[in-house]
């Protein structure tokens, strides 16, 4: 087997199960546990997953958030509930702002059943999406393209949201904990704060299994935004300490009505 495919194949149980143990991918695959270490230094440099003890994991850490290509594959029914909820916040006409994120990806395809929109963005996938669809001004940002996130980041990306003013902007976060959001990346955290201070009215969206976690970086304070927006309502006490601070999570159904 080709080194290429091994990798894959070791991407593809990360996605499965979240992490992977060194001596089981060798004598799964046939190897010395030393191939093994080498194929998941290259990953971890790609930034798809991160070394840990024994193994790997695509969790996020303080400082780590997997690749996009692996976050895509992961929580679809989550995404696709919380972007129909985050939809509702949408009128016909107006200017809309999506920052990066494979969730991200998911709401800037379902705004096409709200055209006619200005779409302001910075997500690859979503410019490769939109791009030539009819109702849709796409305001495609600059930047240094990330591969890790698939999207445009750094000066001039920021440059160009000082410029511009949307109605809303939609932010997803990988972490929250307490009153914060947090990111581990410190050009995303600029671009997202950028269409933050050009916005009118914010929404956040963050998978519920992400709250309780932090990251290296202090994105914002859960009041900057309007609204925050969750798949499945977290721990009671989380829930407790939201309603002291006076922080309304909207919990985004994932059944089906009936």
């Amino acid at each position: 087997m080709r080194r290429e495919e091994r990798q894959q194949l070791i991407v593809n149980l990360l996605v499965e199960n979240k992490t992977v143990d060194l001596d089981d991918l060798a004598d799964r695959f046939t190897v010395s546990k030393m191939t093994i270490h080498r194929d998941l230094d290259d990953l971890e440099q790609a930034g798809v997953l991160r070394k840990v003890r024994g193994g790997a994991t695509i969790d996020a850490g303080t400082q780590f958030e997997s690749d996009f290509r692996i976050r895509e594959r992961q929580g679809n029914e989550a995404k696709l509930a919380m972007a129909e909820t985050a939809l509702e916040l949408v009128e016909p006409g107006m200017t809309v702002m999506v920052n990066d994120g494979s969730m991200a990806a998911v709401l800037g395809e379902m705004l096409l059943q709200k055209r006619p929109l200005t779409l302001i963005t910075n997500n690859a996938a979503i410019m490769e999406r939109l791009k030539g669809e009819t109702g849709i001004t796409l305001i495609a940002l600059g930047g240094i393209y990330s591969a890790k996130f698939n999207a445009y980041l750094g000066v001039v990306t920021e440059e160009a949201l000082s410029r511009l003013r949307a109605d809303i902007a939609f932010i997803s976060t990988p972490a929250v904990s307490g009153r914060l959001a947090y990111h581990m990346d410190d050009n995303v955290v600029r671009a997202k704060r950028a269409m933050i201070a050009s916005s009118t009215r914010t929404c956040l969206l963050v998978n519920h299994q992400r709250i309780g976690h932090t990251a290296l970086h202090v994105m914002a304070d859960l009041a900057d935004f309007d609204a925050i927006i969750t798949d499945s309502a977290p721990d009671a006490a989380v829930l407790e300490e939201f309603g002291k601070a006076g922080i309304t999570l909207t919990i985004a159904s994932t059944q089906d009505p009936t």
